[in-house]
C-alpha cells in the first residue's frame, strides 16, 4: 500500500505530513526527519542483546520512498542520526553509504543531537553537513530538543511523541506529529525506536497520529 500524506498547515505554512513519520516543506523542497537511529541494531547485539537485524535497512527503504515521492532538494535530520558508537559498524555504513551514492545531489544536514555525539562523526564520505541547533531555514528554527526560538517556529525531535488511543477494554499507542504554539515536535522515523508522551494536546496544540498508513488529525 501507498503511504499517505497530508497537506496541513503549521504557523500559517503549508507542509505535507507523511505517514512515513517525516514532513516535507514544498516551498523551500525541504525534507524533514528525526530521530532515525541507524544502527540501534547493531548498537545492542554489540551489547549482547539478541535483536533482529534489518532495522538500517528499512529506515533506507523508507527514505527511499520519501525522496521518490517529494523529490526534495534537501533532507534535514532533527538530530540522533546514528544511536551510538557501535552504529559505525561496517554492516551499518556500507548500508548508508549505497544510500548516499543512490542520492549523490541530495543535499543532507543534520542538526546535532545527543545521540549524535556520544557517537562520533560521520564519515566525511557520507557528506553530511552538522549544523548546531537553532538552525533557521525558511522560517523554520531547527531543533533537536523541543524549545521556543525567538522570531521563528521551531521544529524538533529528541521526544518521540506517541498517542494512547483507548477503548473501553484495550488500547495502543501510535506514533504522533504536536505541533504547539511556537514548537513542532515530529516522531521517531526509526523503526527500532520506543515513544514518549502519551497525554492527551495541550491548548493550543495540533495532535496528528500515525495509523496504518494513514496521517489523521485528532479532532
Amino acid at each position: 500500500m501507498k503511504p499517505a500524506s497530508l497537506p496541513v498547515e503549521i504557523a500559517g505554512h503549508p507542509v505535507v505530513l507523511s505517514s512515513l513519520r517525516a514532513m516535507f516543506d514544498p516551498a523551500l523542497r525541504c525534507l524533514f526527519v528525526a530521530d532515525a537511529h541507524f544502527g540501534k541494531d547493531a548498537v545492542f547485539r554489540a551489547r549482547g542483546i539478541p535483536v533482529p537485524i534489518g532495522s538500517t535497512a528499512d529506515n533506507l527503504m523508507r527514505l527511499d520512498i520519501l525522496i521518490a515521492e517529494f523529490e526534495p532538494a534537501m533532507l534535514v535530520f532533527l538530530g540522533d542520526l546514528l544511536h551510538a558508537r557501535e552504529a559505525h559498524a561496517s554492516e551499518t555504513l556500507d548500508a548508508l553509504h549505497a544510500w548516499r551514492a543512490r542520492h549523490a545531489r541530495l543535499r543532507v544536514v543534520l542538526v546535532e543531537g545527543n545521540h549524535d555525539r556520544h557517537a562520533g562523526a560521520l564519515p566525511a564520505t557520507l557528506e553530511v553537513e552538522y549544523v548546531q541547533e537553532p538552525w533557521r531555514v525558511g522560517p523554520w528554527a531547527l531543533c533537536h530538543y523541543p524549545q521556543k526560538v525567538e522570531g521563528a517556529y521551531a521544529l524538533a525531535g529528541h521526544v518521540h511523541p506517541v498517542y494512547r488511543i483507548a477503548t473501553r477494554n484495550d488500547s495502543v499507542r501510535v506514533p504522533c506529529f504536536r505541533f504547539g504554539t511556537a514548537c513542532g515536535v515530529l516522531p521517531a522515523f526509526g523503526s527500532f525506536t520506543g515513544g514518549t508522551r502519551e497525554d492527551g494536546r495541550v491548548a493550543g496544540e495540533k495532535v496528528f497520529l500515525v495509523v496504518q498508513e494513514r496521517v489523521m488529525e485528532v479532532v
